[in-house]
C-alpha cells in the first residue's frame, strides 16, 4: 500500500532590520540587548513562537544554511480543510495565508509575545498548497517591509509522505495493527501482549545469556541484568511482541525495569523511572534498538514524562531522540522530530526531541525471534546526526488514563526500508501507550488485562 501524503511547511531564515534612529525610542530597547520575537500562525494549528535575529542595515542574512523557526505538518485531511474553495461568480472564495506577528521585547523580559511590543505583521499567501504533495514549493524567500523595518523570511513547503498505522484495540488486548490510507485499512501486524516469567529460573537463564554477551565485548549489556525485583508497589514483566502476517516476530517491547512507587508515595518518580527495551530480530536472537524511560511528573499539570534513547550497536552510550511529557488526562502525541528539537532548544530550552546523549542501564528479554530479520543496514544503529535520522521520524498519538486508547502511528517513509523498521516503531508506540497505565497512581487499580496473579498495584 502506498504511503499517505503529508506536507511539511517550514518557516525559516528569519532576520529583522530596524531603521536607523538619531534618538532611541523611549519604550524600545535596542534589539542587540533585547531579542525580538515573532508569533507564527496558520489557520487550524496552534501558534508557534520563535526569536528573530537582529541585523544592521549593512548586513545580509546567511542563506547558505537554513535556520528553522517553525514547522507545520499537514495531512491530507488538513489540506482539504485548508484548501480555499474554488472561486465562482457567486462564491469569491478565500485564500490561505501564513501570518507572522513581529514583536520587539524589553531587556529582561520573558520569552513570549505578551512581554513584547507589536512591530507589525507579515502575511504570506499559500497558493496551490495541495500541489506540494508532488513537488517542493517556495512561497516566499526575501525581505518584507513592516512599518519602516524589514523582515527576512523564507516559507517553504515540501512533500513528506508517511506510513500510518492504527491499532485495532488497546495494546494490552493483543490487537491487530492496520496500515491506513484514507478510508482504506489493511492488516499488517499483530501484537501479542504477555507477562514475562519473573521466576528465579528465568532470571538465571537471562544472566547466563548476558555473560556470553559480555564475553563478546558487549559488556555494557551487563547492567541489563539488574532488574529491581522488589517487594511492595510495582508493575513489572509486561511485554509486547509484534508479528508480521506470516506469524514471525519482527519487533518487541519488553518492560525491563519495573515501574516502582517511590518510598512513601504512590507514584513512579523521575529519579527512579521504569523502562522498556525496544528489540529487533537479528542473528536468531533479539537485539536492542531503543530504550524508553517513563515516570509520573509532579506539578499543577499532572503528566507522564518520557525519554527515548537510540541504542547504537557498538557504543557504550545512547542518543536521546525524544524527551517530553504527555498529559495523564488527555493523552497526547509522542514525537521524534529532530528539526522540531532544534527549534525548541533554540527558543525555549525545551527537551522535546532533543539530541543529547544518555547512558545505558537496562536488560531485555522476551521470546527469541524465528530466524534473522531482514535488517535495514545502518538504519537505527548509527549515532545521530551521523545516521539516517533527519527531520520528522515518527509520532504516536495515545489517549489519557481511563480512556480506550488505540494508538495511531505515523512513520516517515525515508525511515522505513523493511518490515522490521516499521514494526520497531509500532512496538515503541505500544510501550508509550502502556506507560500511561504503568505510571498510574498505585492508589488506582489497573484493568484486569494488565494484572497477573493479583499482583500488587493492580
Amino acid at each position: 500500500m502506498d504511503p499517505c501524503p503529508f506536507i511539511r511547511l517550514t518557516v525559516g531564515n528569519l532576520a529583522l532590520t530596524l531603521p536607523s534612529q538619531t534618538k532611541p525610542a523611549r519604550n524600545l530597547i535596542h534589539p542587540t540587548t533585547s531579542p525580538c520575537f515573532c508569533k507564527i500562525k496558520l489557520k487550524g494549528f496552534p501558534p508557534q513562537t520563535a526569536t528573530i535575529p537582529y541585523l544592521t542595515p549593512s548586513q545580509t542574512p546567511d542563506t547558505s544554511t537554513s535556520t528553522i523557526a517553525a514547522l507545520f505538518h499537514l495531512s491530507k485531511s488538513d489540506l482539504v480543510k485548508l484548501t480555499p474553495t474554488r472561486r465562482t461568480f457567486f462564491t469569491p472564495g478565500k485564500k490561505l495565508f501564513l501570518e507572522i506577528f513581529v514583536f520587539t521585547g524589553r531587556s529582561g523580559a520573558s520569552c513570549g509575545v505578551n512581554s513584547g511590543r507589536l512591530l507589525g505583521k507579515v502575511t504570506v499567501p499559500l497558493d496551490d498548497l495541495i500541489g506540494v504533495e508532488s513537488r517542493a514549493v517556495v512561497f516566499h524567500d526575501g525581505w518584507v517591509f513592516v512599518n519602516g523595518s524589514k523582515v527576512h523570511v523564507c516559507v517553504r513547503a515540501d512533500p513528506d509522505p508517511r506510513f500510518v498505522f492504527q491499532f485495532d484495540g488497546e495494546p494490552e488486548c493483543s490487537p491487530q495493527v492496520f496500515q491506513t490510507q484514507g478510508n482504506v485499512r489493511q492488516p499488517v501486524f499483530t501484537c501479542n501482549f504477555s507477562f514475562r516469567n519473573t521466576a528465579v529460573g528465568d532470571r538465571h537463564q537471562r544472566n547466563r545469556s548476558l555473560q556470553s554477551d559480555q564475553g563478546s565485548g558487549r559488556g555494557w549489556l551487563s547492567s541489563f541484568g539488574s532488574e529491581r525485583e522488589r517487594s511492595g508497589k510495582e508493575r513489572k514483566g509486561w511485554s509486547v511482541t509484534v508479528h508480521d502476517l506470516s506469524g514471525s516476530p519482527v519487533a518487541a517491547a519488553s518492560m525491563v525495569t519495573p515501574f516502582v512507587a517511590s518510598p512513601g508515595t504512590d507514584r513512579v518518580s523521575r529519579s527512579n523511572p521504569g523502562s522498556w527495551l525496544i528489540l529487533r530480530p537479528g542473528d536468531g536472537t533479539w537485539k536492542p534498538w531503543g530504550r524508553l524511560e517513563a515516570w509520573r511528573e509532579r506539578g499543577t499539570a499532572d503528566g507522564v514524562g518520557y525519554k527515548f534513547e537510540l541504542i547504537p550497536e557498538s557504543a557504550n552510550t545512547g542518543v536521546v531522540l525524544a524527551e517530553s511529557t504527555l498529559s495523564t488526562a488527555k493523552g497526547g502525541k509522542f514525537l521524534i522530530d529532530l528539526a522540531s528539537a532544534n527549534i525548541n532548544s533554540q527558543f525555549n530550552g525545551s527537551t522535546s526531541g532533543s539530541s543529547k546523549s544518555g547512558q545505558r542501564s537496562s536488560t531485555g528479554s522476551g521470546n527469541s525471534p524465528r530466524g534473522g530479520g531482514g535488517g535495514s543496514g545502518d538504519f537505527g544503529y548509527g549515532l545521530w546526526p551521523y545516521s539516517a535520522y533527519r527531520g520528522f521520524v515518527m509520532s504516536a498519538k495515545v489517549e489519557g488514563e481511563g480512556k480506550c486508547s488505540k494508538p495511531t502511528v505515523e512513520v516517515s517513509v525515508q525511515h522505513v526500508s523493511c518490515t522490521e523498521d516499521a514494526a520497531a516503531f509500532v512496538a515503541l508506540a505500544a510501550a508509550i501507550d502502556l506507560s500511561i497505565d504503568a505510571c498510574r497512581l498505585f492508589s488506582h487499580k489497573l484493568r484486569k488485562e494488565l494484572c497477573q496473579n493479583n499482583d500488587l498495584g493492580c
